[in-house]
C-alpha cells in the first residue's frame, strides 16, 4: 500500500518537477515584470497629450476653414448685386447713348415738369441725383466685396497653416517600434509570472501581491496599439489633403481679389474672376472637409490611446 501511494506521489509530482525548472523563482519573475512593464504609461501619456492638442489645432483649422466658406458665399452674393448695379448702369449708358433731343428742348422740359407737378412723383431736380445714388451703392458693394475677398485669403491662409502644423504633428505621434517591443515584454513577464505564481503557491509561499500584479498587467494581452497608429495615418493624410487644398484656395483667392483682376471689366475679365471666386470657394470646403476629417481621426486616436493607457495605468499603479 504504501508502494503504491509512494508511486502515485512520485507521477503527480513529475509535471511539478519540471514546470519547476523551466519557472523563475517568484522574486525574480516580480522583479522582471517591473523592469518590463514600468513606463509604459508614461510613453502613452505623452501620445494621448500630442493628440489632444492636434485635435485643438485641427478643430480651429475646421473654423478657420468654415469662415473662409461662410465669407466666400457671403461674397458671392455682394459680387451677384454688384454685377446687377453694373448692367443697370450699362442700361442707363445705352439709353443717353441712343438719346434723340427734342427739335424744342424748353417746351419738352415745361412737360416734364408738368407731369410731375401732376403726378406728385417726384421733383425734376432729383433726377441729376439718380446716377450719383447707383454710383455710390456701387462703390459700397466694391468695397464690401475686397473686404470679403481679404477676409476669406486670411481665414484660408490659417486653415492651411493649421493642416500643415496638424500633418507634422500627427506624422511623428505614433506607437514606435520600441513601445510595441515593451508591451511584448511585459506580455511575456507576465506570462512567466503567472508560472511562477503556479510553483510558488504549490511551495506554500504568500502570492497575494503577485496574483494582483499578475491580474492588473494581464490586460496587455488584449490591448492593440496599431490602432493608435492607423488613426494617426488617417489624420495625417487628411491634414495633408487640407494643407494642399488651403494653399490653393489662397492663391485663388487672393488672386480673383487682386485689383488687377478686379478691374479687368471685360466680358472676358469679369468671367475670369468669377471662376476664380468659384474655385476658391470649392477649395474652401475642401479643405475644411479635410480638416474636420483629420480632426475626428485625432479624436478617435486619443479614444484608442486611452484603452491601453488604462491597462498601462492599473499595471503601473500596482508595480508602484
Amino acid at each position: 500500500m504504501n508502494k503504491k501511494f509512494f508511486v502515485l506521489m512520485c507521477l503527480f509530482l513529475l509535471p511539478y518537477n519540471a514546470l519547476a525548472r523551466d519557472v523563475l523563482p517568484l522574486d525574480d519573475a516580480l522583479r522582471a515584470t517591473y523592469i518590463a512593464c514600468i513606463g509604459i504609461d508614461e510613453e502613452l501619456s505623452d501620445l494621448k497629450k500630442m493628440a489632444g492638442i492636434n485635435t485643438a489645432i485641427t478643430a480651429v483649422g475646421t473654423g478657420l476653414g468654415a469662415g473662409a466658406v461662410a465669407t466666400g458665399l457671403t461674397k458671392a452674393k455682394t459680387d451677384e448685386l454688384l454685377a446687377q448695379k453694373y448692367q443697370e448702369m450699362k442700361d442707363l449708358s445705352y439709353a443717353a447713348a441712343v438719346w434723340v433731343e427734342p427739335a424744342d428742348p424748353e417746351n419738352f422740359l415745361q412737360g416734364v415738369k408738368a407731369s410731375l407737378e401732376d403726378t406728385k412723383s417726384a421733383d425734376y431736380k432729383s433726377f441729376p441725383a439718380v446716377s450719383d445714388t447707383r454710383q455710390a451703392e456701387i462703390d459700397r458693394l466694391e468695397s464690401k466685396s475686397k473686404r470679403l475677398g481679404n477676409w476669406r485669403t486670411g481665414l484660408l491662409a490659417g486653415n492651411t497653416a493649421t493642416n500643415i502644423a496638424g500633418a507634422i504633428i500627427a506624422g511623428t505621434n505614433k506607437a514606435d517600434k520600441s513601445l510595441q517591443e515593451q508591451i511584448d515584454d511585459c506580455r511575456s513577464s507576465v506570462k512567466s509570472l503567472r508560472d511562477s505564481i503556479i510553483v510558488a503557491k504549490m511551495e506554500g509561499q504568500d502570492v497575494a501581491e503577485a496574483k494582483q500584479i499578475q491580474d492588473a498587467c494581464s490586460g496587455f494581452d488584449y490591448v492593440d496599439i496599431s490602432k493608435i497608429n492607423k488613426r494617426a495615418t488617417g489624420a495625417m493624410v487628411s491634414s495633408s489633403i487640407g494643407a494642399g487644398t488651403g494653399f490653393a484656395g489662397t492663391i485663388t483667392s487672393a488672386l480673383a481679389n487682386s485689383n488687377k483682376v478686379r478691374n479687368n471689366n471685360t466680358d472676358q475679365g469679369q468671367q475670369k474672376e468669377k471662376n476664380l471666386n468659384t474655385a476658391s470657394n470649392v477649395l474652401a470646403v475642401g479643405s475644411t472637409a479635410a480638416s474636420a476629417t483629420a480632426t475626428v481621426f485625432n479624436a478617435t486616436q486619443i479614444k484608442a490611446i486611452k484603452d491601453v493607457a488604462s491597462v498601462a495605468e492599473q499595471c503601473s499603479g500596482v508595480l508602484k
